[in-house]
C-alpha cells in the first residue's frame, strides 16, 4: 500500500487583511480529492483591520465537520506598511517579510502536532488542482512547490523560487522536465516534509546563510534585494532563508515548473 495515500497532512496558512480572499480559500480547500479526515488547518491571523479573525470563526464549524483538526490562533506583531504603498515596496521589505518569517514560525509552533507532512498555502491562490496534494506527495521529496502563475503558461509569480542564486526562475526551468532542482522555494504553496521542521528547519526572521554557496550575490542583486545586501551577500530570509537552511541541513529543495497553481492578479 501507498504509505503517502495514509500521510496526515497539515495546511498551514497566515492571514492578514485576507477577508476578501477566505471564501475561494476554503471552496479550494473543501474540493481537494486527498482525503480530508487525514487533513488538518491551522491559521494565523495578524493585524487585519477588515473582521478577517471574525469571517474565520464563522467558517470554523463547517470545516470542523469537514476536516481532522481545525484551528485559528491570533496574533499581531504592530507592523503595517503606509496605506497606498504597496506591499513589495523595497524599503519595507526586511521588515516585512521578517514579520512573516515569524508568523509562519509561530503558527508551526502552535498547530503542528502528529501530521507527516507541512503544506504551506497563500490565502489569495485563485485555483489548483484538485489532486495537488497527492501530486506533490508522489514525487518523493521531501521539500517541493508546484509553479505559482498569475495566468496558466505564464511566467512565475513567486519569485522567491529559483536556482542559481537568483538566475533562473521556475518558468525558466519547464523544458527540464517536471521535476527540478532548486535553491529556494517560495510560500505560496511548499510542502515540507514534518519531520524537517521537528529536527529544527524554520523560517529565518533575519538574513540567513552568509557563507552558503547558494545565496544570491551583490552583483545579482535587483530591486528589492539590493536592500537585503548594501554592501556584501548578507544571506536570505524567510522562505529562501528556509532552503538555505535546509541546504545547511543536507536537504535538497524542488520544484515542479509544469505543475501550475494560480495566483491573484496584483
Amino acid at each position: 500500500m501507498n504509505k503517502t495515500a495514509e500521510s496526515k497532512i497539515l495546511v498551514l496558512t497566515p492571514v492578514k487583511n485576507a477577508q476578501k480572499h477566505l471564501q475561494r480559500y476554503f471552496e479550494l480547500l473543501f474540493q481537494l480529492t486527498y482525503t480530508h479526515k487525514l487533513i488538518s488547518i491551522g491559521l494565523l491571523e495578524s493585524d487585519s483591520d477588515d473582521g478577517t479573525f471574525d469571517e474565520i470563526q464563522k467558517e470554523l464549524p463547517r470545516l470542523r465537520n469537514e476536516f481532522a483538526k481545525v484551528d485559528v490562533w491570533k496574533k499581531d506583531f504592530g507592523f503595517a506598511i503606509p496605506a497606498n504603498v504597496p506591499r513589495w515596496e523595497p524599503s519595507y521589505q526586511v521588515d516585512r517579510r521578517a514579520v512573516l518569517a515569524k508568523s509562519r514560525n509561530h503558527l508551526l509552533m502552535h498547530a503542528l502536532t502528529d501530521e507527516n507532512w507541512v503544506l504551506w498555502l497563500d490565502v489569495d491562490l485563485t485555483d489548483y488542482n484538485a489532486d495537488i496534494i497527492e501530486r506533490l506527495l508522489q514525487t518523493g521529496k521531501e521539500i517541493i512547490q508546484p509553479n505559482c502563475v498569475k495566468e496558466y503558461g505564464g511566467k512565475s509569480f513567486d519569485l522567491n523560487a529559483w536556482r542559481d542564486n537568483g538566475k533562473y526562475h521556475l518558468h525558466d526551468l519547464r523544458a527540464e522536465g517536471d521535476i527540478v532542482r532548486l535553491h529556494a522555494v517560495g510560500g505560496t504553496m511548499l510542502l515540507v516534509k514534518a519531520d524537517l521542521h521537528r529536527d529544527g528547519l524554520t523560517f529565518p526572521p533575519y538574513l540567513y546563510g552568509k557563507q552558503n554557496k547558494y545565496i544570491r550575490k551583490n552583483n545579482q542583486l535587483k530591486g528589492i534585494w539590493c536592500i537585503f545586501n548594501k554592501k556584501t551577500s548578507q544571506g536570505e530570509i524567510e522562505t529562501e532563508g528556509l532552503a538555505i537552511m535546509a541546504a545547511d541541513m543536507g536537504i535538497e529543495c524542488w520544484g515542479m515548473p509544469n505543475l501550475e497553481i494560480k495566483h491573484k492578479d496584483e
